[in-house]
């Protein structure tokens, strides 16, 4: 999804559209090779081009230059980011139908709103722009008591900044992956994040307070926003979800948008199921997985850094501990990491040795962050935020956003997994 500012915020009526350590362990987290900054604005101000549109390479001053015919099939670091983008513009376009879900620390569900999304772009190659207005659907007024069945004053709509090649680098340090169509991003503020709170839970009976009565709203300056989307590997919906640390670095909330592309209506009863028996939250995870990773950059221009082959298992002993084992093989076979550590359980938390927490969400998903990011930057060490989605038995997915000890985003990581 792209930035957060808003231009403008309306009521109308919605129009159907057209169209690797112990002392920072995570479930199943493979240890990577030290990730160096990456930069973005190193690089060289030349007109950026799709490759598939007859991208050549920058000139430069080497005395020897490939004859035209090759150089016209040498795809360029910069030409290959145009296609990147182009392809994140494409697997966002269209009318999404969803549900948004607010989760304080501890997994429990505080609101769940309806929401839609209506996505285009217009431009091409580098100036191409992604153009996305959220729209939130009102509660019935208490104040004004009309009975007006016209559903001019059902939704509030929210204009999202405009997504281009500058704000994907510069402010969303995006991490993207085309064939799996997932991707992280970095937030500014969490003022989108407020509004559909608002929006959707007081409506027009906002008067603006700043912290209004049984409703939580993220800080006005948070430390970290941070988006990961999982797409379904069974039909055209996704998993959107949001990391908000408070501005001490702990964790103020959960959020998730589950949404699917088309005209219909998003039925998905079991994300917001609750249970006070916090096992069945985590038995979906225990046993033995076998899956990849990838990582990349963060940035648009992000290449594959590391891949590897993983093995983890995590296990419930007689007393109720977490005994979790990650063997990981990078994809040479030249080096494997085995990683053991072990968890206890707290309602529906899991808090690993050395500070890192699970927060088990209903609908097989899970969320993982640092109990305290402010003391990893404090003590200079890297640390990462997860998300897990379980979308069926035996398969699921993984997105890691690592920063570094400055709090940078420097990577995101993609995990397929099974069980076996």
């Amino acid at each position: 999804m792209a930035s957060i500012w808003c231009h403008s915020l309306t009521l109308l009526p919605i129009h159907k559209s057209s169209s690797s350590s112990l002392s920072n362990p995570t479930l199943v987290f493979p240890s990577l090779a030290k990730i160096s900054k990456p930069n973005s604005f190193s690089r060289p101000l030349i007109k950026l081009c799709s490759s598939g549109n007859g991208a050549t390479n920058p000139t430069t001053s080497s005395s020897t230059v490939p004859d035209e015919e090759e150089a016209q099939n040498l795809p360029t670091e910069l030409s290959m980011s145009i296609d990147n983008l182009l392809s994140f513009f494409n697997v966002n376009l269209g009318h999404w139908n969803g549900s948004f879900f607010q989760f304080d620390a501890g997994g429990k569900l505080l609101h769940k709103l309806d929401t839609k999304l209506a996505v285009s772009s217009y431009g091409e190659d580098d100036l191409a722009s992604l153009i996305q207005t959220l729209y939130i659907k009102q509660p019935p007024s208490t104040v004004s008591g009309s009975e007006d069945d016209d559903d001019e004053l059902e939704w509030a709509e929210y204009k999202i900044k405009e997504t281009n090649m500058f704000t994907v680098d510069k402010y969303q340090q995006i991490g993207y992956f085309p064939n799996e169509k997932a991707f992280s991003l970095r937030y500014q503020t969490a003022g989108m994040l407020e509004t559909v709170l608002r929006q959707g839970v007081l409506g027009e009976d906002d008067i603006g307070e700043e912290s209004p009565r049984n409703l939580k709203l993220p800080s006005r300056r948070p430390s970290i926003v941070c988006e990961s989307c999982l797409y379904s590997l069974e039909k055209d919906m996704r998993a959107r979800a949001f990391h908000i640390m408070d501005p001490k670095g702990v964790v103020e909330m959960l959020l998730i948008f589950l949404e699917e592309r088309g005209e219909g209506l998003l039925d998905h009863p079991s994300i917001s199921h609750t249970t006070a028996d916090n096992t069945d939250r985590v038995s979906p995870f225990l046993g033995r997985w076998k899956g990849h990773s990838l990582t990349k950059r963060s940035g648009v221009y992000g290449a594959t850094i590391a891949e590897a082959d993983t093995v983890a298992s995590l296990e419930m002993d007689d007393n109720g501990k977490l005994i979790q084992n990650m063997a990981s093989t990078s994809a040479g076979g030249d080096v494997t990491t085995s990683v053991p550590w072990t968890g206890v359980m707290l309602n529906n938390m899991v808090i690993f040795e050395g500070g890192y927490q699970i927060t088990l969400l209903p609908g097989g998903m899970y969320m993982g962050s640092p109990c305290d990011v402010s003391r990893s930057v404090a003590e200079s060490k890297s640390f990462h935020l997860e998300f897990c989605w379980l979308e069926s038995p035996g398969k699921r997915q993984r997105l890691v956003r690592t920063y570094d000890v400055e709090g940078l985003a420097v990577s995101s990581t993609y995990f397929y997994e099974t069980k076996i």
